[in-house]
């Protein structure tokens, strides 16, 4: 059986609890590059199933630290 990336992420964090799955994005920030896939999986998630108002708060924040640099 062949699944996506998408797939195997979706239940890789399937049924896990809020401190489960800050821990995995907590782990994976700053890990190895092979993992950051896996992170824009579960941004895709979330911006997906976010408000207009708050996906704008999150583009802010990202360009302010872009700036930064």
């Amino acid at each position: 059986m062949n699944i996506t990336l998408r797939q195997a992420i979706h239940q890789r964090v399937n049924n896990k609890s809020n401190e489960e799955l800050k821990e995995i994005i907590e782990d994976s920030i700053g890990g190895e590059e092979k993992v950051l896939p896996g992170l824009g999986v579960l941004f895709e998630m979330i911006w997906q199933h976010t408000e207009s108002a708050t996906q704008d708060e999150l583009v802010s924040t990202l360009k302010a630290q872009l700036e930064k640099k």
